[in-house]
């Protein structure tokens, strides 16, 4: 019998949905390592859904998860935490239980089959990525990720650029939500994780990770918080949980007409001018986190997955002849999925672009 355990958050619920009566939803002290323990005794499944995981300085949750050798799945839309995550591997290797960090939509489902093609099918090496996201509103998924918008305008973000990695060996540092690019939708800079780990695992260069939201003015809203706002108070939890309580009401009335899409664009660029292209949509953020979450939970409870902890995009995380299956269940519901195409076949067939990210 599966049994789920889900700590706390919409992503969770959404989850529990999706993989029906045998999943259970729990909520969790998460900064009680010993209850959390207790609790996850004979479980088979943790799936860490408790956002946001920005400013967060333990990984409570995972090494409650080792402990008890439970596996562990999260929905980490943070750097700096899915760094840290990683020096759990001894100990997840030890106690042969296999974790994921980042396994939800984006990152997740972006990073874990969109740049395999890096490695396997364009015979070249990778030279530049470029993750792009659009997301109607908060896309239906409540508070948690209105929180996680806001600590994230208050980072650095970090890109990856070739030209200063080989001449300086320095990042390329900028603020968050800068650099619009645009075409019909207006995407800007953000410090997401993949960039990170694509960059470090699959050796890319250049890598970037760009995100844009509808209506539009909440694009300027955004941009206006980054610059008028000091970055220390858009790091205090305290003080963007005050926003979220007073932005919330308003965000959810123009949600309501907004609508819940998301669209996913990945870009790769190999050498030998060799270029691919992936688009992920759909017509509501809150069923699609679902079915992707639960794609990375069922791939580790079959086996897929090897004792550790991991990203998305590494094999050992996800075995690479499992993952056109992982990509098949997350996929349900989409009303654009392109794997692996090049730009002029995806961009001259405007129902194959995903809400129009020609960026």
């Amino acid at each position: 019998m599966l049994n789920t355990l889900m700590c706390f958050g919409e992503k969770g619920a959404s989850m529990v949905a999706t993989l029906g009566k045998n999943a259970e939803f729990s909520e969790f002290d998460i900064n009680d390592v010993k209850s959390l323990e207790s609790a996850l005794i004979d479980v088979d499944l943790v799936v860490h859904a408790a956002g946001p995981f920005q400013q967060t300085e333990n990984c409570r949750v995972l090494e409650a998860a080792v402990r008890a050798k439970t596996a562990y799945l999260d929905v980490c839309v943070d750097t700096s935490y899915a760094l840290r995550a990683k020096p759990f591997m001894n100990e997840a290797l030890a106690a042969k239980v296999p974790a994921i960090t980042t396994g939800g939509i984006y990152p997740g489902v972006s990073n874990a089959e969109l740049v395999r093609v890096a490695k396997n099918e364009n015979k070249g090496e990778p030279e530049r990525l470029r993750f792009y996201y659009y997301t109607a509103g908060t896309g239906g998924a409540g508070p948690t990720i209105l929180a996680t918008s806001f600590l994230l305008l208050g980072e650095e973000v970090i890109a990856y650029n070739n030209g200063y990695l080989l001449l300086f060996m320095l990042l390329f540092y900028c603020y968050a939500f800068s650099m619009m690019l645009t075409r019909k939708k207006d995407v800007h800079l953000l410090n997401l994780p993949e960039v990170t780990s694509t960059h470090e695992i699959l050796g890319v260069p250049t890598v970037s990770a760009r995100f844009g939201t509808a209506p539009f003015f909440w694009n300027w809203a955004m941009d206006a918080m980054t610059r008028f706002l000091p970055s220390e108070v858009l790091r205090d939890r305290s003080s963007v949980q005050a926003m979220v309580r007073l932005f919330d009401p308003v965000v959810r009335v123009i949600d309501g007409y907004a609508g819940e899409r998301v669209s996913l664009r990945v870009d790769l660029e190999c050498s030998g001018g060799r270029q691919t292209i992936g688009v992920f949509s759909h017509k509501r953020l809150s069923v699609s986190v679902g079915y992707s979450t639960a794609a990375f939970a069922l791939a580790v409870l079959e086996g897929s997955t090897q004792p550790g902890v991991w990203f998305p995009e590494e094999p050992e995380g996800i075995a690479i002849e499992t993952r056109e299956l992982l990509l098949k269940r997350a996929a349900q519901g989409t009303i654009n999925f392109v794997m692996h195409k090049a730009p002029w076949m995806v961009e001259t067939n405007p129902k194959e672009v995903g809400l129009g990210i020609y960026v």
